[in-house]
């Protein structure tokens, strides 16, 4: 009777798993603050795609680490590019899964910001064309949503423009709208080695305590173009997850990032939590809130419980 009254319900389909893709051959290098997760070369990335198929799973978001790095990301824009490189081999192998692209330059730039630096600063207009750019790029590629994740103003806008330019009318874009400069990405920097070398993202992350400064970052990116909108992180935003569902018609996706994940990996290895319980909880939470798709390092556990 519970499971017929339900209210909230998790379906795999609702899911897209982040994987990191890096250079090499038979790589599938442990992350040690994520355990279960992996820097994955081209041919593991492609075998870990086939089984998030398999598991019927939304889809996956690809993340790069290049060969080298500098000072204009030039690896984030590259046609030969390890995303694309990558998006083309898994499009090669399973056409049917839905392919994300993570568009930022922090991986790329040998000083871990998002964008070209000018006096101590990031240039927001000037990151706009590497941005363009990269998208443009991984939607020849084969990327059915590109996603900027940078947090520049008017990115989005730069982005449909260039996008539309070159035939890729029909490329959606998933907006990180609300991204916040958050203690809880601290995992995901050395899953994605892209640690700011000096100061950090608060210039161009949103505060944490600002509700109604998301709402405006939304509504701005909608204007622009964005066919999805995000909020991130996850759990410690899903007060904003619900602004968000009752202000906007617009499809919302929620990041559950890599510090809410691994947290519930450290208790539940301590003893603290039964970790397939708080896994459902923490995911029916931000579903319960108002996302409509989850980013989350919990796919294929989640979706191998609920099958």
């Amino acid at each position: 009777m519970r499971d017929l009254v339900r209210e909230t319900r998790l379906d795999p389909k609702q899911f897209i798993l982040p994987l990191f893709v890096c250079p090499g051959e038979g790589v599938r290098k442990e992350i040690g603050a994520m355990p279960d997760n992996f820097q994955l070369s081209i041919d593991e990335l492609v075998r870990e795609c086939r089984e998030v198929y398999s598991l019927g799973i939304g889809g996956v978001i690809l993340f790069g680490l290049p060969e080298a790095k500098d000072e204009i990301a030039s690896g984030a824009y590259a046609a030969d590019g390890i995303v694309q490189r990558a998006t083309r081999a898994v499009r090669g192998e399973t056409p049917e899964l839905l392919i994300v692209t993570d568009v930022c330059n922090c991986e790329y730039t040998s000083h871990g910001h998002c964008g070209l630096i000018k006096d101590g600063d990031v240039d927001n207009d000037a990151t706009l064309d590497w941005l363009a750019k990269t998208a443009v790029s991984h939607a020849r590629a084969g990327a059915d949503i590109v996603a900027p994740s940078d947090m520049m103003d008017g990115r989005v806008g730069a982005i449909r423009s260039a996008l539309d330019e070159n035939g890729l009318e029909k490329t959606p874009i998933m907006a990180y709208a609300a991204k916040f400069a958050s203690v809880f990405y601290g995992p995901f920097r050395e899953a994605a080695a892209s640690a700011p070398q000096f100061g950090d993202r608060r210039s161009y992350q949103m505060d944490p305590a600002n509700a109604r400064e998301a709402m405006l970052e939304i509504e701005l990116d909608l204007e622009e173009g964005a066919d999805i909108i995000m909020v991130k992180p996850a759990m410690p935003y899903l007060d904003l997850i619900c602004r968000a569902r009752e202000r906007f018609d617009t499809p919302i996706a929620a990041y559950q990032v890599s510090g809410e994940y691994s947290m519930i990996i450290a208790a539940a290895r301590n003893g603290w939590l039964d970790c397939e319980r708080a896994m459902i909880e923490s995911l029916t939470s931000i579903v319960r809130a108002g996302a409509g798709m989850v980013l989350t390092y919990f796919a294929k556990a989640a979706a191998r419980l609920i099958a």
